[in-house]
C-alpha cells in the first residue's frame, strides 16, 4: 500500500520540483557572485582573500545543484545523484558560513566600520552568512524529501533542457570572470594582499603607474 506522497503522480511532480529548487538554488548563489562582481568594478571594492573564499564556496554550493541539473537533463535524477549533489552544497554553504562568521567577527567590536561598504545597512559578509545558513536549512528540507524523488524521470526536451543548459553556461561564464577578476587583482604574487588597493596585474606588467 502506497502513502499519498508516494503515488507516482505526485512523486514525479516532487521530482520536477526538485530541479527547478536545483535550478534555482544554483542561479541564485551565481547571481549572488555577479552582484559581488557588480560592487567590485562599479565600486572600486576590491575583495579582500576571505571576500573570495566565500565567493568560492558560493560557486561550489552552485555546482552541486548543478550536478542535479545536469542529471535531470538526461532524464533521470536518482537518488545517488540528489544525495551527492545536495551533500556538495550543504559542505559548501557549511564552509562559506563558517567563513562569513569569521570575516564577520574581525569587525564586531564597537566603533569597527567594517570591511566594504554596507549594501541595506550590512556588510557582504554578513549578508553572506545569513544566506549560507538559510541555504543549509532549504538543503535540510530538500533532503527530507529526496526519498521520495529519487529515480524520477525528467523531461529532456521544452523548458527542463534550455533551463538546464542556460544554468550550466551561466555557472560556467561567471566562474571564468571570477577567475579573471582574481588573477587582475592578485598578480604574479603567491597570495592576494589582506587589504588589497589595486589590481596588481596591471601594474606588474607596466599598463599602469
Amino acid at each position: 500500500m502506497t502513502t499519498p506522497l508516494a503515488e507516482p503522480g505526485r512523486a514525479e511532480f516532487l521530482g520536477r520540483v526538485q530541479y527547478w529548487f536545483a535550478c534555482f538554488f544554483a542561479v541564485g548563489w551565481t547571481g549572488i557572485v555577479c552582484a559581488g562582481l557588480g560592487v567590485q568594478f562599479l565600486s572600486w571594492d576590491y575583495p579582500c582573500p576571505l571576500c573570495m573564499v566565500q565567493r568560492m564556496f558560493m560557486l561550489l554550493a552552485a555546482l552541486g545543484a548543478a550536478t542535479i541539473v545536469r542529471r535531470g537533463m538526461t532524464g533521470t535524477v536518482s537518488g545517488r545523484d540528489y544525495m551527492m549533489g545536495w551533500g556538495l552544497a550543504l559542505v559548501a554553504c557549511i564552509g562559506g558560513g563558517f567563513t562569513a562568521w569569521r570575516q564577520t567577527m574581525l569587525h564586531i567590536l564597537p566603533g569597527d566600520k567594517g570591511y566594504g561598504a554596507p549594501v541595506l545597512g550590512l556588510h557582504m559578509y554578513v549578508w553572506a552568512w545569513i544566506l549560507f545558513m538559510a541555504s543549509v536549512v532549504a538543503i535540510g528540507i530538500v533532503l527530507t524529501f529526496a526519498h521520495l524523488t529519487a529515480d524520477r524521470t525528467i523531461p529532456t526536451s521544452g523548458a527542463y533542457w534550455m533551463a538546464g543548459r542556460a544554468v550550466l553556461w551561466f555557472i560556467g561564464a561567471v566562474i571564468a570572470v571570477n577567475l579573471v577578476a582574481v588573477f587582475c587583482e592578485e598578480g604574479f604574487n603567491w597570495f592576494l594582499p589582506d587589504d588589497p588597493k589595486r589590481y596588481e596585474l596591471f601594474y606588474q606588467l607596466g599598463i599602469l603607474d
